[in-house]
């Protein structure tokens, strides 16, 4: 049973910085997509950053230059290092992931996290 839990969310001011954490359980699968998602209110759940098995990173154009995706594969934990925060990144970020490419594809993710709040005000 695959189980995704974030964690790291907050409140900051803008121009802060936030780390948030995406622990995996049970994900066996050799080839996997992992990505961080937000969504905020009254909008469309919209992808922020993906990592595959290889390690291969994509970004959100809104985001390119200030967060971070990485992984700790010890760990097996996905990370999104958030940096120069602004009140347009406020929304409910979550973790999910899928076995398979096409990384950037929102409907293929079907594990998903519980979400962790970031506010920035």
């Amino acid at each position: 049973h695959v189980q995704l839990v974030e964690s790291g969310g907050g409140s900051v001011q803008a121009g802060g910085s936030l780390r948030l954490s995406c622990a995996a359980s049970g994900y066996t699968y050799s080839s996997y997509c992992m990505g961080w998602f937000r969504q905020a209110p009254g909008k469309e759940r919209e992808r922020v950053a993906t990592i595959n098995s290889d390690g291969r990173v994509s970004m959100a154009d809104s985001v390119k230059g200030r967060f971070t995706i990485s992984r700790d594969s010890a760990k097996s934990t996905v990370y999104l290092e958030m940096y120069g925060l602004e009140p347009g990144d406020t929304a409910m970020y979550y973790c999910a992931a899928h076995s398979g490419a096409l990384c950037s594809d929102q409907t293929r993710y079907n594990t998903w996290g519980q979400g962790t709040q970031v506010t920035v005000s």
